[in-house]
Formats: C-alpha cells, sequence, structure tokens
C-alpha cells in the first residue's frame, strides 16, 4: 500500500517524465510550486518506489522514470480527465455536425482529427462485418436492365450497388425477390449471407422467380463480404517524432505491422465495450512492446460497432488521449444513432 506522499510523488513524476521524455530528479520535484518536501526526503521515497517496482533508472547517476508497473498503477489508479481547449471542441463539434458526411468520411475524419490532437498515430475500424447484421434490402427499378439494390445495416450503413437484371425480369419478380430476402436474411450477419442464401434462400427463389439462374448470379456478386473489416489510420507516421523512436531498426517493424490488416484486426480486437489501455509488454506483440495501446468502442443503439484505437509510446499523455477518445467515441456513436 503506497502512502499518501508516496502516490502524490508517482504522479507528479509520471506527469513531468510524460511532458519532458527525460528522466525526472527529486532535486527537480522539489522545486516545483505545488511540492512542500525536501529533496533528500523526495530522493528517499524515490527509491522506495523504484524498491518496490514502480520506478526505474536508465543509469546509475539518472533520474528516474516509470516502469511498466508504475505506469499500470498511475493509468488504473492516478488518472483524471483533463479539460480540451475550446479550439479543439469547437472543431470537434463542427466535424460532427456535418451530416452530409459518408460513414466511411466520417471514420476518415475521426481518425486524422484524433491523431493530429494527439500527436499519436490512431486507428478506426469501421463497424465490423463480423458483428454487423443485414437490417433491409431495397431494389430500384432503374430501366430495362439497370436497378440499384440499397443495402441497410444495423448499425445505419447505407450501401447502394448498381445490378444488372435478366431479361424479361418484371416488377413482380423484382418485388418478389425483395420480399423474400428481406423475410429470409434480415438481422443475418453480413459475412453469413451468402451461406445463409445458399441453404434457405435459394429453393424459394427457385419456385418463385422465373429469372432463377441470373438471380442468385446477381446475388452471389453483390451480397459478397470481401473483408471483414474497414480500417482507417491517421497520423502513421506520427511515431517518428518520439524520442522513443528514433532509432529505425526500433521503429520498422511497428510501420510494417500498420501495413497487415490481418495483425491490426486481431491488435484491436475487445473483449468488451469501453476503454481498454495495454501498456508496454502487456501487448503480446514484440514490435509493440514499447507502446501503449488505448482503444474504446463506439456504438448504434447500444450494440458495439467499431473501435477507436490510439498507438504511442508508454510515455503517452494518458489523462489527454483517454479524454479525447472519450469525446470521439460519443461523438461518433451519437450521430450514427441520429442516422439509424
Amino acid at each position: 500500500m503506497l502512502t499518501e506522499r508516496q502516490l502524490f510523488l508517482l504522479q507528479v513524476l509520471v506527469d513531468d517524465y510524460i511532458r519532458s521524455a527525460e528522466p525526472v530528479g527529486s532535486r527537480a520535484i522539489s522545486k516545483r510550486d505545488d511540492v512542500h518536501y525536501s529533496s533528500a526526503t523526495i530522493r528517499n521515497e524515490l527509491a522506495d518506489l523504484e524498491d518496490m517496482g514502480f520506478l526505474e533508472k536508465t543509469h546509475s547517476s539518472s533520474g528516474r522514470i516509470p516502469s511498466e508497473k508504475g505506469y499500470r498503477f498511475y493509468v488504473d489508479h492516478l488518472l483524471s480527465p483533463v479539460m480540451i481547449s475550446a479550439p479543439e471542441m469547437n472543431k470537434i463539434k463542427t466535424a460532427f455536425t456535418e451530416k452530409y458526411l459518408g460513414l466511411e468520411k466520417l471514420i476518415q475524419v475521426t481518425a486524422e482529427m484524433l491523431s493530429n490532437f494527439t500527436s499519436y498515430t490512431t486507428i478506426v475500424m469501421g463497424p465490423e462485418l463480423l458483428d454487423t447484421k443485414l437490417k433491409h434490402i431495397q431494389i430500384i427499378h432503374l430501366n430495362d436492365d439497370r436497378a440499384v439494390m440499397i443495402v441497410v445495416t444495423d448499425t445505419g450503413h447505407v450501401e447502394n450497388r448498381m445490378i444488372s437484371l435478366p431479361p424479361g425480369i418484371n416488377e413482380q419478380d423484382i418485388e418478389k425477390l425483395v420480399n423474400i430476402l428481406n423475410e429470409k436474411l434480415k438481422m443475418v450477419p453480413l459475412y453469413q449471407l451468402n451461406q445463409k442464401i445458399e441453404q434457405e434462400v435459394k429453393n424459394v427463389l427457385r419456385k418463385n422467380i422465373s429469372s432463377y439462374n441470373q438471380v442468385m448470379t446477381i446475388l452471389e456478386k453483390t451480397l459478397n463480404v470481401d473483408s471483414p473489416d474497414k480500417i482507417f489510420y491517421g497520423g502513421k507516421n506520427n511515431i517518428l517524432s518520439q524520442p522513443e523512436f528514433q532509432d529505425i531498426d526500433k521503429v520498422l517493424p511497428l510501420l510494417n505491422i500498420f501495413e497487415k490488416k490481418e495483425i491490426i484486426h486481431d491488435l484491436l480486437r475487445t473483449p468488451s465495450a469501453g476503454l481498454h489501455i495495454k501498456i508496454g509488454k502487456e501487448n503480446d506483440l514484440v514490435a509493440i512492446k514499447d507502446c501503449s495501446v488505448i482503444t474504446t468502442t463506439y456504438s448504434v443503439s447500444g450494440e458495439h460497432c467499431g473501435t477507436v484505437a490510439v498507438i504511442g509510446p508508454t510515455r503517452m499523455a494518458y489523462p489527454r488521449v483517454v479524454t479525447l477518445m472519450d469525446i470521439f467515441s460519443n461523438s461518433l456513436s451519437a450521430i450514427l444513432n441520429e442516422r439509424d
């Protein structure tokens, strides 16, 4: 159990190190206006915190820096929200009131703004198709051989897909087709659509639609899901500006990971909704052992539909990042719910 003084000094040291990226000594802490302990007292307390594993030295004569255990304690027990500047809040509000933005553009704006505000790398996973379900399908007949299929998901995502109509298909067939699809496929996960069509829809279509073979071909192409997620980046190279990553051999493996969608997908998968912070070696990947990964989720109608993540050094400005992520995830959820 840490004493009140040790808690205070640990928070001061972590805050100073986050700000300066330089080891923090007892003398520097004693000069702060909000510190009323002698340099000797501070030095003894910091030595005790080091013995307990919360702090470490880069070399024997240096000041101290937080250990991963120290950062974890800081995040779990000492973290408090910070105020975001009025100009930044105005930018966020403006971005999320532009309702004309399509879903993908909105998510890209989220990634870019969050990376600009934090100076770290930001990744936003779009509505996760593995969890996203079909809400309904509509087909609008344009002319004799062209139509638009409108696919709406339970997350509010809408896609318009041009389709070529089989020769001789009429309005009654199109209406039957839409009714059958909506009856059989409503609330089916997108990645299971083709399987469901093959198992349950095909025979019904064969009995009711005259151009059965052509219609099946259209459905297989139009409702095919190529990728489980869409991933949007902001500030991919921001990591290069951090003092910890000036060594190119250290940063290249991390940059390579950003190009591997499957790894990013696994990295950002969260066990539950809400905020999650992984520090240093708590991340399974060796390439990000010197990083912290903060993830949070956004939702539609209470259902988790995507993930926002910030990747930076373990010396991350946790209070500011956590506050910004809370604002962005809530704003994204709010505008998606309005579109639902």
